[in-house]
Order: C-alpha cells, then sequence, then structure tokens
C-alpha cells in the first residue's frame, strides 16, 4: 500500500474545519496521538528515508513502517505498513533487545475527516504549529491519487508550500 499526501503548515486550522464542515465531511476521529520513532541498528533510516514508530493513540499501539519517498511533483508518496500490537511498550523493549534507539517523539493533537476517498487531517504538533494533510492511500494509482488530493487541497482553499518533510524530520531539524 502507498501513502500518497500533501502537507501544508496553516495558520488556522477554523478556516479549514468550516470548509470541511460545509462539504459534510465525515469527522472520523479526533484524539492525540504520540509516535515513537526508533532507528536501526544495521542501516541509518535518517539516510536511507525510512521510519519506524510506534504510534499511540488513546492507549492503542501501532507500529507503522515507512519505506523511502517516492519522487513527485510536489506530493509526497511512499511504501506504509502499518500492524496493531497488543502491548507497544513491550514492542518498544523488543526493538530495545534487538539493537535499535530511540530517536525521538512527536506529540499533537489530530482532528480527521474523511471526504471524498480521502483522510484530511488537522494537525496541532507540539513544538511546530499547525498543519493541513490530505492523504490518500493507494496500491496502484499513484498518479490518480496525487490528483484527487491536488484537487481536494483546491477546494478546501489550503494554500502554501508542500512540505516533504515529515514530523520527524522537522522536530529533529530544530534540535
Amino acid at each position: 500500500m502507498y501513502e500518497i499526501e500533501v502537507k501544508v503548515r496553516v495558520d488556522d486550522l477554523d478556516e479549514v474545519r468550516s470548509r470541511l464542515t460545509e462539504h459534510r465531511a465525515e469527522k472520523h476521529r479526533d484524539e492525540s496521538q504520540t509516535d515513537v520513532y526508533y532507528n536501526a541498528p544495521h542501516r541509518d533510516f535518517a539516510e536511507t528515508d525510512e521510519a519506524l514508530r510506534v504510534r499511540y493513540t488513546g492507549g492503542v499501539p501501532e507500529i507503522t513502517y515507512k519505506g523511502p519517498k517516492i519522487a513527485s511533483s510536489g506530493v509526497k508518496a511512499r511504501r506504509e505498513i502499518n500492524i496493531r500490537v497488543d502491548s507497544g511498550e513491550r514492542f518498544e523493549d523488543l526493538l530495545t533487545q534487538l539493537g535499535f534507539t530511540r530517536t525521538a517523539s512527536v506529540a499533537k493533537h489530530r482532528e480527521e475527516y474523511r471526504w471524498h476517498g480521502a483522510s484530511v487531517a488537522l494537525d496541532s504538533v507540539e513544538g511546530l504549529g499547525t498543519f493541513v494533510e490530505i492523504e490518500v492511500m493507494t496500491e496502484e494509482d499513484r498518479d490518480g491519487a496525487e490528483a484527487h488530493i491536488l484537487e481536494l487541497e483546491k477546494i478546501l482553499g489550503v494554500q502554501g508550500a508542500h512540505i516533504p518533510d515529515s514530523y520527524l524530520e522537522l522536530i529533529l531539524a530544530k534540535a
């Protein structure tokens, strides 16, 4: 599965939220998330442009692997694998025992909407600010997903430079 997304820094999430409501987007979730990132002992994920995280949402842990970004015209595309586990803490202990090192943690509040086959996230990220992410998951049609995202971005009036960096990369760049 491929994650195709656009991320834009915005000053006012209320404007985008109002447009989503106006267009009858379905609010999917409203929650705090903490993402704990790990680096591998056998290769540096910063160099290979990969990511391994344990995401905690309301006490429910999910493991995510993200492959290197695929070059595209303005949107970010990458392979993504998600797995739920019973215990994030035990999984983190397993990673440590295998030589993985904890890199950083990202805390955010996310409002997520489902709209026209896409996920639209309104994120308030601790230490970074506020962002809108529009994402489509696809097996094959990356070009179609990209065009769809750009159309939704236009309808929502989201303006600004597309940010290809992950929140982890933005946090580490500030350090």
